[in-house]
């Protein structure tokens, strides 16, 4: 019996990354899931996540890996930041410390993932603006300066989630059409579906901890 085709074009290998706290869970988890989880646990290693979006008519398979956010993990997880095509970088509104951190982790990424990986930077919890510890000039200079693209984002009410997730797959979409990403570079994040499944992976990754969102 034949197997039927895939129902996506593109698997996108996503990260997120960012301090203990600011939500990267509860990011991914209203993504995936359009729920919010009030009582976030923290990660313990990596967690995974998935979900097909749409960008231009193509189907795309993201596959998000959301990384601890605790130094002591940081060994373990920077082995998942090879083969990224996007990192969501995401820092509390209403934590200074969280966003003063960011330069380590855009180190990080820079360091760790192919020159094309798209960044995009996260400023998560902007519903709790009477709590604004971080203003949305400084961060959006931040980003540009440093050549991320930007956005403000809430996981409980989901405001921006989407748009966070679609804007790095729309940027990394264009980044294959005008062939700055070479899809047969491993590191390069980016598979594209072949006719029918034959058992290949997007790279040969190290499993998660613990399988599904913890949020």
């Amino acid at each position: 019996m034949a197997t039927a085709p895939y129902n996506y074009s593109y698997i996108f290998k996503y990260i997120i990354i960012g301090d203990m706290g600011v939500g990267k869970s509860c990011l991914l988890h209203q993504f995936t899931e359009k729920k919010f989880m009030a009582d976030c646990p923290h990660t313990i290693g990596v967690e995974f996540g998935t979900r097909i979006i749409e960008v231009s008519g193509q189907k795309i398979k993201l596959q998000i890996w959301d990384t601890a956010g605790q130094g002591r993990f940081r060994a373990v997880t920077r082995s998942y930041y090879r083969g990224a095509a996007g990192a969501l970088m995401v820092y509390d509104i209403t934590r200074r410390s969280t966003y003063n951190h960011l330069s380590s982790w855009l180190t990080d990424a820079r360091n760790l993932t192919n020159p094309n990986t798209v960044i995009i930077l996260i400023g998560n919890k902007a519903d709790l603006e009477a709590q604004r510890d971080v203003t949305y000039e400084e961060a959006k200079q931040f980003a540009e300066e440093n050549g991320l693209l930007f956005l403000e984002a809430s996981a409980k009410t989901g405001e921006n989630v989407e748009d966070a997730f679609l804007e790095a797959a729309k940027k990394i979409y264009q980044n294959i059409q005008d062939g700055s990403l070479d899809l047969n570079a491993a590191e390069s994040g980016v598979q594209h579906k072949p006719s029918a499944p034959q058992g290949g992976r997007l790279t040969s990754e190290p499993q998660p901890q613990r399988e599904g969102c913890g949020c």
